[in-house]
C-alpha cells in the first residue's frame, strides 16, 4: 500500500520554523495500532490522517505516542494540503473532528481557523510547580485540557528551562506557560507535553484555545497577535469571538512523497 505524505511547517512563513506536521490522506482510516506507529515513525509532534467524506474530510490526529482530541497546527497544514494540493480549487475545508466541525478558509495572508474556545478557573499553585518550571508562578488556571501558568514577563518565558519528568506529573495533558507580550506581541507563549511525547511543542494551536479567550479578557481586546517562543518559534494572529476563537496563520511545505506500507 503506498499512502501519499506531505510533511508541512505550520504557522510558518518560510521553512524551518513554526510546527512540522505531518499530513496523509487515506481511502479509509487504517487500524489505530497502524496509525500509532506511522506516527512513531514519522516522529513530529503530530501525523494528521484525512479521509474524504463527501465534501468534507474526517480528520485525526496522532502525537508519537497517543491519539489527540484536538490539533491546531496539524489541522492548519491539512487545510494547506487539501486546497493547495488536493483540491487547488478549494477557498474552504470543513473537518469532522472529535472536538467537532472546524471550519478553515483560505485567507490573503495564509489561512483562518474556526476553533471552539476553552472555558478555565483559577486554581491554587500546585505544589512542586516552582521545581518543575524553575519560576515562580503569579497565577494558575486550569481546564480539562491544559494547565495554563502566568509568569512575570516574557523574558522569563522565553529562557525558562523545565524539569520535564516533573512538568510530567503537574497535568496529564500538558502546561502552558504566558506573560505579556514583547516585541509588538500582545502575549507569548510555550507549551509542555512530556505525557504525549512532546517536551515542547514547537507552536501549538489548540493551546490558543484556552490562550486567547484568558488574554482577551485580560486585556480588554478581541484581537490578538500572539508568539510562541519554542526555538524555532510561531506567530498566530487571534480574534477571540466568544464561544469561538479564530487562528490565522501561515504554511510551509518542506517535502512531499509516498510511504510504502506492507499489510499483512
Amino acid at each position: 500500500m503506498n499512502i501519499p505524505i506531505y510533511q508541512v511547517d505550520a504557522f510558518a512563513s518560510a521553512l524551518f520554523q513554526g510546527n512540522p506536521a505531518a499530513v496523509m490522506p487515506l481511502a479509509s482510516f487504517l487500524p489505530d495500532a497502524t496509525l500509532l506507529s506511522i506516527a512513531a515513525e514519522n516522529n513530529l509532534s503530530e501525523t494528521a490522517y484525512l479521509v474524504k467524506t463527501g465534501e468534507d474530510y474526517r480528520l485525526r490526529w496522532f502525537t508519537p505516542s497517543i491519539e489527540v482530541s484536538l490539533c491546531g497546527h496539524a489541522t492548519l497544514a491539512s487545510a494547506a494540503v487539501v486546497m493547495e494540493r488536493l483540491e487547488p480549487e478549494r477557498r474552504e475545508v470543513r473537518f469532522h473532528t472529535h472536538s467537532g466541525v472546524l471550519t478553515v478558509k483560505k485567507a490573503p495572508d495564509g489561512y483562518v481557523m474556526d476553533f471552539p474556545a476553552q472555558e478555565y478557573e483559577r486554581v491554587d499553585v500546585p505544589v512542586g510547580i516552582i521545581d518543575a518550571l524553575g519560576a515562580a508562578p503569579l497565577e494558575v488556571w486550569k481546564n480539562d485540557r491544559f494547565t495554563l501558568v502566568l509568569l512575570k514577563d516574557a523574558a522569563m518565558v522565553r529562557v525558562l528551562k523545565p524539569n520535564f519528568p516533573r512538568v510530567a506529573g503537574l497535568d496529564p495533558h500538558g502546561v502552558i506557560v504566558t506573560a505579556t507580550g514583547d516585541a509588538g506581541y500582545d502575549f507569548v507563549s510555550r507549551f509542555f507535553a512530556p505525557n504525549y511525547g512532546i517536551n515542547e511543542d514547537p507552536v501549538t494551536g489548540s493551546a490558543h484555545c484556552m490562550l486567547v479567550p484568558f488574554w482577551a479578557n485580560r486585556l480588554g481586546k478581541d484581537e490578538l497577535r500572539a508568539f510562541q517562543a519554542s526555538s524555532r518559534g510561531g506567530e498566530l494572529t487571534c480574534t477571540h469571538k466568544g464561544a469561538r476563537v479564530e487562528l490565522r496563520g501561515k504554511c510551509a511545505f518542506y517535502l512531499e512523497g509516498v510511504v510504502s506500507l506492507s499489510v499483512q
